[in-house]
């Protein structure tokens, strides 16, 4: 069997992932072959994996996609078996190796969840063939101790697998001691058993102040410590798996092209929008329900949506719909990227209720078309090249509907030989179905300058692995990575 370690959290948002694609980084950078695995994940930023022998692919955590480049491997949909995308604040659409199986109440998915490990256990077998090391990476946290009886995710997984775990607490967030003493407390023997240590992660400052947290934290749980991880800004520019990021995220300083984001509720791939962080012109805000999208923007990008009609209705509970329509008085400009292209249309129709029990709602208006949803849902990773500004794409799709109207016949791209998108006539607002454009460092480029100012010329694929390189540096100079390693079994 192929030895493995896994990464718990004493809550949820600790820095789970970016560690595991750091550690993941160290072991490939040690001469590993090395693969990621999380058992279940929660989040509606998606990848597409690609399946061997077939046209489309499967759908897994961006987290773990980028854990996989890490690694120097190419994602695969057992890497993330369980992945649950929030339709509303009670429900999740539920992926299973890569594919929909359907749909759930939190109640409902807590009784398929035995079922779901049949999955998880089949992934886990798969996923670790021909490696070295497997590196895990769990959800939530251990001490939710009300879910431990049909847990797939933690402590369930890690028995059943018989994995060993390293506990993850984030001291920026407080109470760092009283977290890991507290979770020591409640496990039950067997789940404690498996946990041969933990490490501090997100510290400012010198870390020699915490020894005597160590030397208190051990007292109470007799842990050994792996190391105190300092914040490390390169972490930035990584992909972000959880939307709750975006609640602590705030504009940086003025700069010539401020690009405003709506934050909906029920946001999806919002990485699409990471290239632009890097870009020394560019002032990239994400605006929070309740707050009017900022008039001094030169552009609004309305992101992807796990739900359309419903972040449809909640934007203009927002009043965006009245700033948007602001903004493109004054000339600005305006792209919508899956959903958020869906939003621009004339109208949405879910005659099916495929999103939910509202079946139509007239759309933002600013393109002419219109979307109707349809059971099929379109996956796959593609190549594609930009028609406005002749530049070549990659990047991915992940959508429900089939869009069409006047303005198609004025295509963004072609995806695969075909047309996608639309444009309006002045050519100021656009829609397209594909994640990842704004990575293609030429049509970025160009496209800046189509606003008035100039790219930073940056490789942005490339920022990646210098920012991941980065990360495994400073694993390697805070933690002990071959303790960490040597725990494996």
């Amino acid at each position: 069997m192929t030895r493995a370690i896994m990464l718990q959290g004493t809550g949820s948002d600790v820095g789970k992932t970016v560690l595991v694609a750091g550690l993941c980084r160290v072991a490939r950078n040690r001469g590993m072959v090395v693969r990621p695995f999380k058992p279940q994940n929660m989040s509606n930023n998606a990848a597409v994996a690609d399946i061997p022998g077939q046209s489309d692919g499967g759908e897994i955590g961006r987290a773990q996609w980028l854990q996989a480049i890490a690694c120097s491997v190419a994602p695969s949909i057992h890497m993330n078996p369980i992945l649950l995308k929030p339709q509303s604040d009670v429900g999740s659409q539920i992926i299973v190796q890569g594919r929909v199986c359907g749909q759930a109440k939190a109640r409902d998915y807590q009784l398929l969840k035995p079922r779901l490990m049949e999955a998880v256990l089949d992934s886990w077998n798969k996923v670790g063939e021909g490696a070295d090391i497997v590196i895990v990476e769990g959800a939530g946290s251990p001490a939710e101790i009300n879910l431990r009886p049909r847990d797939i995710a933690n402590m369930g997984f890690a028995t059943a697998a018989d994995v060993p775990v390293i506990l993850v607490g984030d001291i920026d967030r407080g109470g760092v001691i009283a977290s890991l003493a507290g979770t020591h407390v409640i496990l039950s023997e067997e789940d404690r058993r498996m946990i041969v240590g933990y490490l501090i992660n997100k510290f400012r400052g010198d870390a020699s102040l915490f020894d005597d947290g160590i030397d208190a934290i051990h007292k109470f749980t007799g842990w050994r410590c792996f190391g105190v991880v300092p914040w490390l800004h390169a972490a930035a520019m990584l992909p972000s798996e959880d939307s709750v990021v975006l609640e602590r995220l705030a504009s940086g300083s003025p700069r010539p092209l401020k690009i405003a984001v709506p934050m909906l509720s029920r946001i999806a791939n919002f990485d699409d929008l990471d290239p632009f962080k890097a870009e020394p012109q560019v002032e990239l805000v994400f605006v929070a329900p309740g707050h009017p999208l900022p008039d001094d923007a030169g552009l609004v990008v309305i992101p992807g949506s796990k739900s359309t009609i419903a972040d449809l209705i909640d934007f203009r509970r927002n009043g965006w719909d009245a700033d948007l329509a602001a903004h493109r008085r004054r000339g600005g400009h305006v792209v919508g990227i899956c959903g958020g292209y869906q939003m621009l249309g004339r109208v949405v129709r879910d005659p099916r209720g495929i999103e939910g029990s509202v079946t139509e709602t007239d759309g933002l208006g600013l393109l002419d078309v219109e979307t109707i949803m349809e059971p099929q849902k379109t996956v796959r990773n593609v190549e594609a090249r930009s028609l406005t500004y002749d530049a070549p794409l990659s990047g991915y799709e992940i959508h429900l509907g089939r869009t069409t109207g006047p303005d198609c016949l004025r295509p963004t791209a072609v995806i695969n030989g075909v047309e996608d998108g639309a444009t309006s006539s002045d050519g100021k607002v656009f829609g397209t179905y594909l994640h990842g454009l704004f990575g293609a460092d030429a049509f970025r480029g160009r496209f800046l300058e189509s606003l008035g100012v100039r790219g930073g010329g940056l490789d942005y694929r490339a920022e990646v692995e210098r920012a991941l390189d980065e990360l495994a540096a400073h694993l390697e100079r805070h933690l002990d990575c071959s303790a960490i390693f040597a725990a494996a079994r």
